[in-house]
């Protein structure tokens, strides 16, 4: 049985002032019922994907001063950044602010204007495309490393096993379409704490497996300045596209802002978010140093790009098989919570735009035996099932792990992690150039620029030679 109801309106604050006031009120009437446990589990999922399996090899790029140096350094940016944007999701007082800003680029409105916005607005689509590509990409790469370390442990490590990603890709994208019909974030804690859990299962195996065979092999492989090669240039671009691998693993600031919209208060949602953001921070800068360095200590130069699918580990063979599958349980979860903010924007921006349209604003209650109510919105369905598809051809087209992670945390990671947060703690604060504080966060800036221009440039070389070759 079909029965017809009225979709909640919903205006985007992003396009009009007079939907402003309307998104507001809406806002108010949402029972936010998250915590700084769900607001952890929520961030980890976020942090904790399919970046923390390139890092052995980043670490080999870089050797084993600089590459644990890297991974510390950009733990500390993500903190900073984090607190800075915290701080913006209410407006104008941080803590008592009448007006909520449920997304990046709701904030970026507020404190600095719609031009601003428009650009970072463009930023993060692309960013939350290019994170549901790169988890494709990854998803498939481990649904194929299953089959290949059971073909390893059946015919031995020499034997032809391959298997094409194509077809492990569309089933990711099956799948998918399925979770996207979930409403918005405040229906994914379940599946959040879940993907949560699967990927501290698979970090733990990977630190697991390269600390035993540390043990087994009784030695420390790397150099200090990590692979060499044959010429400086390969060097310089091999060591930027492990800068942007780096920069891709910790960058979760896109999507803080809609974690944040979740929380309860009192106390101040600010103050929870600073707690989880910290917190989540240390426990996932602490695994990616262990994978990494542990990783790299295994196999030294010789590490592959994909810690768990690169088969530097064949046995124990089901336990391979175990952590490939929670990396793919993991993606899906993952997948969502960077897909969710750009389906909020999105169809808040088409309501506003036909609010009388059935097709847009109606949901069907769908009840089916022996399940809960499902419901179905026409809007929902054509256009995320759209988005998915469009995520998962261009993961066909471009089936590069680290070079596609390299590009995309080099591309994301200084306007939207670095030049916005700074901006808007500005804007709020009202600090004057020149000043102390002014000098130190425009000096931030410039040195973050500088990492994110050198990653941006060795990973768009890696990723064209590599489609080129």
């Amino acid at each position: 049985m079909v029965e017809v109801e009225e979709r909640d309106g919903q205006t985007s604050p992003l396009l009009t002032d007079s939907a402003s006031s309307s998104a507001n009120s809406h806002n108010n009437s949402i029972k936010r019922t998250g915590t700084v446990w769900t607001a952890i589990a929520h961030i980890i999922t976020g942090v904790i994907g399919s970046g923390v399996l390139s890092l052995a090899w980043s670490v080999a790029q870089l050797g084993w001063i600089a590459g644990p140096i890297c991974m510390v350094m950009f733990g500390i940016i993500t903190i900073i950044s984090s607190n800075l944007l915290c701080n913006c999701y209410r407006y104008p007082d941080p803590e008592v602010g009448h007006i909520r800003n449920r997304s990046y680029a709701e904030a970026v409105r507020s404190y600095l204007g719609k031009k601003n916005m428009w650009v970072a607005g463009s930023f993060l689509q692309e960013s939350y495309f290019g994170y549901g590509t790169a988890y494709t990409i990854t998803s498939a790469i481990s649904m194929r490393a299953i089959l290949k370390s059971n073909c390893y442990h059946k015919k031995g490590h020499n034997a032809p096993c391959e298997y094409g990603e194509n077809l492990f890709m569309l089933i990711f994208g099956a799948v998918q379409v399925l979770f996207s019909q979930i409403p918005d974030f405040h229906n994914m804690e379940l599946l959040s704490i879940v993907a949560a859990i699967m990927s501290f299962a698979y970090t733990f195996i990977g630190l697991a497996l390269g600390f035993a065979k540390v043990v087994e092999d009784g030695e420390i492989k790397g150099d200090i300045t990590g692979v060499s090669t044959a010429t400086t240039a390969q060097k310089v671009w091999l060591s930027s596209q492990a800068i942007g691998d780096i920069a891709f693993a910790f960058t979760y600031n896109i999507i803080l802002l809609d974690i944040q919209d979740t929380l309860k208060a009192p106390p101040p949602e600010n103050k929870t978010m600073k707690k989880a953001s910290a917190t989540a921070i240390l426990i996932t800068t602490f695994f990616f140093l262990c994978c990494g360095c542990f990783g790299y200590a295994a196999f030294g130069n010789q590490a592959p790009g994909n810690l768990l699918t690169g088969f530097g580990f064949y046995e124990p063979y089901w336990l391979v098989d175990f952590a490939n599958a929670c990396i793919v349980l993991h993606l899906v979860g993952g997948y969502q919570i960077y897909s969710q903010p750009l389906f909020a924007v999105a169809e808040r921006w088409i309501s506003n735009k036909h609010p009388n349209s059935e097709f847009v604003n109606k949901e069907r209650r769908i009840k089916l035996p022996l399940l809960p109510d499902f419901k179905l919105n026409l809007l929902r369905l054509c256009f995320r099932t759209a988005y998915v598809a469009s995520t998962t051809g261009l993961a066909i087209l471009f089936p590069y792990f680290n070079q596609v992670l390299g590009v995309l945390g080099a591309l994301n990671f200084w306007p939207l992690a670095i030049y916005f947060p700074v901006e808007m703690y500005l804007a709020q604060n009202n600090i004057r150039a020149w000043t102390g504080t002014w000098t130190v966060l425009q000096a931030f800036k410039i040195f973050c620029l500088l990492c994110t221009i050198l990653a941006l440039v060795g990973s768009l070389e890696g990723l064209i030679s590599n489609k080129l070759s």
